[in-house]
C-alpha cells in the first residue's frame, strides 16, 4: 500500500498543499452530504447510501479530472482560452431565453445525448477567467490607457456579466467583484475600477428597474431578498429564504463548539437545501465551530498557496490565470458561508467541492488542475535553474516560446528579454507575457 501511495504521489506534480486540501474538502464533502441527504433520500424513495455513492463518483471523477488537467502545460490554455469564451456566450444566451427554469430564473440546459443538465454559468466563469488572464498578460505594456489597454480587458466581463444577471444575479455581482479584484492585481488604473463600479452600479439599477416595470425578470425576488436580510416583511411574498436563515441560524446555535457529533443533525430534517447552499450550517451543528473554521482555514489556506504560485510564475498569463481562478473559488466559498451565518443576502451560491453536485464540482476541478498546472511548471523551471543556472531560461517548454509570440508590443518583448523573472507585486511592475 505503501508503495502505491509513493506511486501516486510521484505523479501527482505542482503544489501538494493544494492537492491535500482538495482531497480534505472532498472527504468533507462525502460525511456532510451523507448526513444531510437522509430526508432526502426518504422523499424520494431511495437507499440511505444511495447520494453517498452518487458524491462519490462525481468526486472521484472531478479528482480525475484534476489529475488530467495539471498534466497540460498551462500556456496550452491561452489558446483554448479564446475558443471557449466565444462558445460561452451562446449558450449563456440560449440559456436566458430557453433554459430551465430554476427559482423563477434560467440558469440550466439540458444536453439531450447524455441527458445531463449543467448551468451554463460555471462554464462561463472558467471561460471569463481564462480569457482575461490571457487578455491581461497581453496589455501589460499598455494596461494604463483606457482605450488600447482596460476596454479590451473590460469588454468580455460586461458581456459574460450581462448574459448572466437577469437568471442570476448573484453570480453576476460575484463575478464583476472578483474580476475587479483580478483587474486590480493586473496593474489597472484606480480610476478606471472606480468608474467601471459606478457603471456596474447603474446597470444593476437599470436592469432592476426594468424588470419592475415590464414584469419579466425576477425584480421581486431581489426585493424580497433584501427586505427579508433586512429585517422587513412583505406581505403576500413567499418566505422561504427567511425560513432557511432561520433553521441555519438554529443549526450553528445547536452546534456550539464543538457539535453534536457525526450524522447527528437535526435542521438537516428542516432545511430544504441542507446537502447544497445551506450544507455549512450542517458541517457546523454536527462538528461545531471547530469543524466550521477547518473548513474555512481550508479555503484561506488554498488562497495563499495560489498567491505564492502567482509571485513565483514568472510569466503574466500562468501569474493572472492561478490567482484569478483561486480567487473567484475562495470568494464564492466565503459568500456561501456567509449566507448561512446571515452575513449577506441568502444568494443561491454553493459551496465549492462540498455541496452535492455534478457539473458544478466538475469546472471547479478543472480550475483547480489548471492551478496545479501552472504550480507544476513553476516547480519545473525552478528545479532546472538549480541545476543548471546558465541555461535556466532552457527550461521553458516549446509551447512557452511559441506563445510569447502572442504579444505584438515591441516594448513587452524586450522586457521579456531583459527581465525573465519579474515579481508582480515589487514596483507596480509589469510581468512578461507568457
Amino acid at each position: 500500500m505503501t508503495g502505491h501511495m509513493k506511486q501516486l504521489m510521484t505523479k501527482t506534480k505542482g503544489d501538494q498543499v493544494i492537492w491535500g486540501v482538495v482531497l480534505l474538502l472532498s472527504f468533507i464533502s462525502l460525511l456532510a452530504v451523507y448526513s444531510s441527504t437522509g430526508s432526502l433520500a426518504y422523499r424520494m424513495e431511495r437507499n440511505s447510501s444511495y447520494y453517498l455513492v452518487k458524491q462519490l463518483m462525481v468526486l472521484g471523477l472531478g479528482l480525475l479530472i484534476t489529475f488530467w488537467v495539471h498534466k497540460i502545460n498551462y500556456t496550452k490554455f491561452a489558446k483554448i482560452a479564446v475558443i471557449l469564451y466565444l462558445a460561452s456566450l451562446p449558450l449563456l444566451l440560449y440559456t436566458l431565453c430557453f433554459g430551465m427554469s430554476l427559482n423563477e430564473g434560467s440558469r440550466w440546459i439540458r444536453l439531450p445525448v447524455v441527458n445531463l443538465t449543467f448551468q451554463t454559468s460555471d462554464l462561463a466563469k472558467l471561460a471569463l477567467f481564462m480569457y482575461l488572464a490571457r487578455v491581461l498578460s497581453m496589455k501589460q505594456a499598455v494596461i494604463k490607457d483606457m482605450r488600447t489597454g482596460f476596454i479590451p480587458v473590460l469588454v468580455p466581463m460586461l458581456f459574460t456579466c450581462s448574459l448572466i444577471a437577469p437568471a442570476n444575479l448573484s453570480t453576476a455581482l460575484m463575478l464583476g467583484v472578483t474580476c475587479c479584484i483580478v483587474f486590480y492585481i493586473g496593474r489597472v488604473r484606480m480610476k478606471h475600477l472606480m468608474l467601471l463600479c459606478i457603471v456596474g452600479f447603474i446597470g444593476i439599477s437599470v436592469l432592476f428597474t426594468i424588470s419592475k416595470i415590464t414584469g419579466f425578470g425576477r425584480a421581486n425576488t431581489w426585493e424580497q431578498r433584501i427586505e427579508d436580510f433586512a429585517g422587513g416583511k412583505k406581505k403576500g411574498g413567499g418566505h422561504e429564504d427567511v425560513f432557511q436563515v432561520q433553521q441555519a441560524k438554529i443549526a450553528i446555535a445547536n452546534g456550539g463548539i464543538t457539535g453534536r457529533g457525526p450524522g447527528r443533525s437535526l435542521q438537516k430534517n428542516f432545511l430544504p437545501h441542507p446537502y447544497s447552499d445551506f450544507i455549512f450550517s450542517i458541517i457546523i451543528e454536527e462538528y461545531g465551530l471547530l469543524g466550521g473554521g477547518i473548513v474555512v482555514l481550508l479555503y484561506l489556506l488554498f488562497l495563499w498557496r495560489s498567491i505564492l504560485i502567482f509571485k513565483r510564475c514568472p510569466f503574466a498569463f500562468g501569474a493572472f490565470l492561478a490567482v484569478g481562478l483561486s480567487i473567484t473559488l475562495v470568494f464564492q466559498a466565503m459568500l456561501n458561508m456567509a449566507v448561512n451565518v446571515h452575513l449577506v443576502p441568502v444568494t443561491g451560491l454553493t459551496l465549492p467541492m462540498i455541496s452535492m453536485g455534478g457539473s458544478s464540482i466538475w469546472f471547479t476541478s478543472i480550475a483547480i488542475g489548471i492551478v496545479l498546472s501552472v504550480s507544476r511548471y513553476v516547480d519545473e523551471m525552478e528545479g532546472e535553474r538549480k541545476v543548471n543556472p546558465k541555461n535556466a531560461t532552457a527550461a521553458a517548454p516549446k509551447e512557452e516560446q511559441e506563445e510569447t509570440k502572442i504579444e505584438k508590443n515591441t516594448e513587452t518583448e524586450k522586457k521579456v528579454e531583459k527581465k525573465p523573472r519579474v515579481q508582480p507585486s515589487k514596483n507596480n511592475e509589469p510581468l512578461p507575457a507568457i
